[in-house]
């Protein structure tokens, strides 16, 4: 802890990368741990296979089912570790949050500098004629929402499996992470590309990993913590 608190001390331009992890805390889960979304038995499909663009094509009303009662937490609240990121930038020493979260929690806590590499649930599109909606219009849907103008499916701004990031975003998180001295990588197992891939970009000494379980990144850290992230970061919302 005094390793962490003194390289945040020192730094000027901080990227935090979250991951599932740091909103277990808000009592999200995750996907890959014993507890995750990925162990969920109840479906006739793998969940991964679930969140795929061809599932969604082709079994639109399964896919919905499973969104709604798996990937949105609309009652959700910022957590300790939202906030403490939240104070950092009000600090002016946070250069972007790198996010791999699609619950707006960052947001919610009042972060505005949020890349989000896989979208978010409140964001929700037409496909036909892009009119936009917001979480409401998911939730208060029966199976499959249309949209009210021309009918057409309404699918949300996540980035499903099969599906590309968003280039413009991408070369955002790209640049943030090259002009960063301190990296704090949290609550991310590191096996989603090209998500992952992302931490070469950063040219900077320090990395922070907080994550429960060992990652392919621990190697080169300067400090790994296996805490939960809101105990480690609670520090800062008291500096």
């Amino acid at each position: 802890m005094d390793k962490i608190k003194e390289l945040i001390h020192q730094a000027k331009r901080i990227v935090v990368f979250s991951g599932a992890g740091f909103s277990t805390e808000s009592n999200i889960p995750d996907f890959r741990s014993d507890t995750g979304i990925y162990r969920k038995k109840q479906y006739p499909y793998p969940c991964e296979e679930m969140i795929s663009h061809d599932f969604f094509m082709h079994h639109t009303k399964a896919f919905y089912e499973f969104y709604r009662n798996e990937m949105i937490y609309a009652d959700a609240k910022a957590n300790r570790g939202h906030l403490a990121v939240s104070k950092l930038e009000l600090l002016g020493k946070l250069e972007a949050i790198i996010t791999q979260n699609i619950d707006g929690l960052h947001q919610l806590a009042g972060n505005k500098k949020v890349l989000e590499l896989h979208g978010s649930i409140h964001r929700n599109y037409c496909m036909n004629c892009h009119t936009f909606y917001n979480l409401d219009k998911i939730l208060e849907s029966n199976d499959i929402p249309y949209c009210d103008k021309c009918g057409g499916i309404i699918k949300p701004d996540v980035v499903l499996y099969q599906e590309s990031l968003d280039g413009n975003i991408l070369t955002q998180a790209m640049q943030s992470l090259q002009r960063a001295d301190l990296l704090i990588v949290a609550g991310t197992s590191l096996m989603v590309y090209p998500a992952a891939g992302l931490l070469q970009y950063f040219k900077g000494q320090d990395i922070i990993l907080i994550n429960h379980d060992a990652t392919n990144a621990d190697k080169i850290a300067s400090v790994v913590c296996r805490e939960d992230i809101g105990s480690v970061l609670d520090f800062i919302n008291h500096e």
